[in-house]
């Protein structure tokens, strides 16, 4: 079985997990105060161009999601994103049980527009009876999208603009942004998206490590009582070194971004692989996650040798399929899901 459903279906990185076996023995304090978090802060922190940033390593996505936005919040505020925004889609209503609401605007291949964030706030802003609303506090988005794609320098500072425009936050969701900012089309830096978000997080889950995501406060921002706020919503390691060692090990020669272009190379592969026989990409992603529309008739023949995710109807005889790539894709992997294509798909058709 060839495995493309995921960027974490495998454990960890052989370094991270060398590194981990390196500090099994010694001693240290609990919930992230260990020697080996608080030098994986100072790389990231060097990394972002942010030598003053709140730095804090918690458990999961979706866990940095709703921990995030209750903190920053006020009762009656909400968070705007793409109607695709993984906080809408695929977080089991998170944010909603902390007591925002999701207040959503159409994507474009899974990107916010700043224009219509802007007519939205606008709205509100006029609204003679916005006192019965759900206030908007924060607009979300994802770096890479939910479906690969990229936003420019230009459309992050432009959503930037309107958000201190209306003096609400920007928050960025770097589960995969290690992808993103090793995308050959990407002209965002670590230091760029720092200086234009009020938070964003590194994710080390889907980027390598066997757990765990960096939540970057870029102005020394942090909310107030944070890490009482991480505990409260349960994403604090009691042992914290956990993620500390992995990140350090990450942030050391490079090695989050290494792994992140192997994985987008790969894509890359994967996506000639897929278009030299015919196959339809569904978006123009630059990440590795690759999106393809895939006749209904040849889905149960590739989910025979070959594991991937349906992402729902593109019309009635096909449907989007998702393939993903990681670290650990290898080019035997690609060389096997090649020959597999043609022998199957390329007799399917004729």
């Amino acid at each position: 079985m060839l495995y493309f459903d995921t960027d974490y279906n495998n454990g960890l990185h052989p370094i991270l997990l060398q590194r981990l076996a390196e500090t099994n023995d010694v001693r240290s304090l609990g919930y992230g105060f260990d020697e080996f978090t608080e030098s994986a802060k100072q790389k990231i922190r060097k990394a972002s161009d942010c030598h003053d940033a709140d730095v804090f390593l918690l458990v999961g996505g979706t866990q940095t999601n709703s921990t995030v936005i209750a903190s920053m919040l006020h009762a009656v505020e909400g968070v705007v994103c793409a109607d695709t925004g993984h906080i809408n889609v695929h977080e089991a209503g998170a944010v909603e049980m902390t007591g925002h609401k999701v207040m959503t605007l159409p994507n474009h291949f899974g990107k916010l527009d700043a224009g219509e964030l802007y007519m939205f706030l606008k709205d509100y802003a006029e609204d003679p009876t916005a006192d019965h609303r759900v206030r908007p506090g924060m607009a979300y988005i994802s770096f890479p999208t939910e479906q690969g794609t990229l936003y420019s320098a230009e459309e992050i500072d432009n959503i930037y603009q309107v958000c201190r425009q209306f003096n609400i936050y920007l928050f960025v969701d770097g589960a995969r942004l290690g992808y993103a900012l090793t995308s050959e089309k990407t002209d965002v830096s670590m230091a760029f998206l720092a200086h234009h978000c009020d938070v964003f997080y590194i994710g080390g889950t889907k980027v390598g490590a066997l757990c765990g995501e960096a939540v970057v406060f870029p102005k020394g921002n942090a909310p107030r009582y944070f890490f009482s706020i991480v505990k409260q919503h349960g994403a604090l390691l009691a042992k914290g070194r956990l993620a500390g060692v992995q990140f350090d090990a990450l942030f050391t020669d490079g090695l989050y971004f290494r792994i992140a272009a192997h994985a987008n190379k790969q894509a890359a592969q994967l996506r000639n692989i897929m278009t030299r026989h015919g196959f339809k990409p569904y978006n123009d992603s630059p990440t590795n996650q690759q999106f393809f529309v895939i006749p209904n008739d040849v889905i149960p023949l590739l989910q025979r040798d070959v594991m991937f995710e349906t992402w729902g109807a593109y019309d009635e005889t096909s449907t989007i399929c998702r393939f993903v790539t990681s670290w650990a894709t290898t080019d035997d992997e690609l060389s096997a899901f090649s020959s597999l294509i043609h022998s199957y798909f390329d007799n399917h058709k004729k």
